[in-house]
């Protein structure tokens, strides 16, 4: 397709296109002759990708080129190559390590990944923007004074390595390796939210169960 046709098909306007493969966030068409390339669904879809980190996850162009970077390193590994693209996008900062709460709230998240058996999870406790999270998540609470216990970490952790199961399931079922860390990107930017709005809506649902609505 040419690229008026590109963007007829994702909605997004021609001077946007070019913008994006000036930024490298999409690959160069099939140069057709000087003036005119073409493009393919390939190009259709990391459109979407593009259009969904930057429109949807607020993900700034530097931060959707470096991740798009990982995305398309084929010298790496699935697992690390996941990692690095998944990594890149916006993070919690670092916890101070000098803060009791940060270093109870590590010792409180080494001992939930030992009892759930998640070994290779311990062995990115150093590097883990998601552990990091928990560590940091953990800590406000335990600051201000809700200490949640090892049992009910616990069962939150289960219910989201169920979560996991089904995220992998479906990233498995796309053809290239390309898209199966494309679609884990777009779960990232687009199906967290979404689960978060499910957890709100099940605590209302619950809520209006167990209270009314007086």
């Amino acid at each position: 397709m040419r690229l008026a046709e590109l963007s007829r098909h994702s909605g997004v306007s021609t001077a946007t296109i070019k913008y994006y493969l000036r930024e490298g966030l999409l690959p160069p068409g099939r140069q057709i002759n000087a003036t005119t390339a073409e493009y393919d669904e390939e190009h259709l879809r990391r459109l979407r990708l593009v259009r969904a980190m930057i429109q949807v996850g607020r993900i700034p162009v530097a931060t959707v080129r470096e991740v798009l970077g990982h995305v398309d390193d084929d010298s790496l590994g699935r697992t690390i190559r996941l990692g690095a693209a998944l990594w890149a996008l916006p993070q919690v900062p670092e916890p101070d390590t000098e803060d009791a709460h940060v270093r109870a709230a590590r010792q409180e998240a080494d001992a939930l990944l030992r009892t759930l058996g998640w070994t290779n999870a311990r062995l990115l406790t150093t590097i883990s923007p998601a552990y990091r999270s928990l560590v940091v998540s953990v800590a406000a609470l335990r600051r201000l004074g809700y200490d949640w216990d090892a049992e009910l970490l616990m069962s939150y952790a289960e219910l989201m390595h169920r979560a996991a199961v089904l995220d992998l399931d479906f990233v498995e079922t796309r053809e290239s390796e390309a898209e199966r860390i494309e679609t884990a990107v777009l779960g990232a930017v687009l199906v967290e939210p979404m689960l978060q709005a499910l957890h709100r809506l099940a605590q209302e649902e619950e809520s209006a169960r167990r209270y009314g609505f007086e």
